[in-house]
């Protein structure tokens, strides 16, 4: 139960304390963020983690229970250096190729689109997607198999790790700055840059286009582990921010249809999210281009 509870505790401390930070910085008395955006942030992270993650392990439990019962706690024993490796590459990496597979797919970017509007980074981004985006996400399901296979413990200590560094890289702190300000822990940073995601590298992902030689909107999509943009050669390190962020498709849409879509949908038949297929389905893989109706 101690464990259980300092799981949930860290990521919401640490999510606390950032946006403090942020806060005494300035970033929410800016006037960039509308009462829409903070409708779409505090929905977001709210159901995240008490609808559709429990949601997800609830119903994963009750089928294997249901159907595969002599599968529960079967790797129980198995090494801890291999059930982090399991959670590595069947979460971590898995949503990596799901994350790139919304900067591709058209109709997996109206799921993705949230993320990516609004026009300036901190913490409240980072669940700012569609419901139905997590839902869907493999890695949440084949996570919640690993823990029926015995594989919980192990992600008790595994979700609050990653969440500290998904928080930290969409952070207006900026923590890394701290690396490339000495020389000496250039190296360091070298490893560090290249081995999980950081505000540099994860800010070049939001940016608002590659024109300013900084920005990578359609790269750096790694959530724990940068690593895996480096394997699929999708990273761009460059250890300095944006000064422009968000999506060249920056049509206004209420909170609901943002989230909820496509049970929700645009009134606007100009908008993409007027249905799953429209004829103004915007690419974001291709370049910025200035669309603001």
């Amino acid at each position: 139960m101690n464990s259980l509870l300092i799981s949930k505790l860290i990521p919401a401390a640490l999510l606390l304390i950032l946006g403090i930070l942020e806060s005494l910085g300035g970033l929410y008395f800016q006037d960039r963020r509308t009462k829409n955006d903070w409708t779409i942030e505090l929905i977001s992270l709210l159901t995240l983690p008490t609808l559709v993650q429990p949601g997800i392990f609830i119903l994963t439990v009750w089928i294997g229970k249901t159907w595969c019962p002599m599968y529960e706690d079967y790797y129980i024993n198995l090494s801890i250096g291999w059930q982090i490796l399991a959670f590595l590459i069947l979460d971590d990496m898995t949503q990596y190729w799901w994350h790139r597979l919304s900067h591709i797919n058209r109709t997996m970017w109206k799921l993705h689109r949230p993320h990516h509007v609004v026009e300036e980074m901190g913490v409240l981004v980072t669940y700012r997607n569609a419901i139905l985006y997590y839902a869907l996400m493999p890695g949440i399901w084949l996570s919640a198999i690993l823990i029926y296979l015995g594989m919980g413990y192990v992600y008790l200590f595994y979700l609050p790790i990653k969440l500290t560094v998904i928080l930290l890289a969409h952070s207006e702190t900026r923590w890394d700055r701290f690396l490339y300000k000495y020389r000496f822990l250039n190296p360091l940073a070298w490893i560090i840059e290249r081995t999980i995601s950081t505000p540099s590298t994860h800010f070049a992902h939001h940016g608002l286009t590659a024109e300013d030689g900084i920005s990578h909107p359609n790269g750096n999509y790694g959530n724990l582990l940068f690593i895996w943009d480096v394997i699929f050669g999708t990273a761009k390190i460059t250890r300095q921010y944006p000064t422009k962020f968000g999506a060249w498709n920056k049509m206004k849409e209420p909170w609901y249809v943002q989230l909820l879509f496509p049970i929700f949908r645009s009134k606007k038949p100009e908008s993409e999210l007027h249905s799953l297929f429209t004829k103004n389905d915007y690419d974001p893989s291709i370049g910025y281009k200035d669309f603001d109706r």
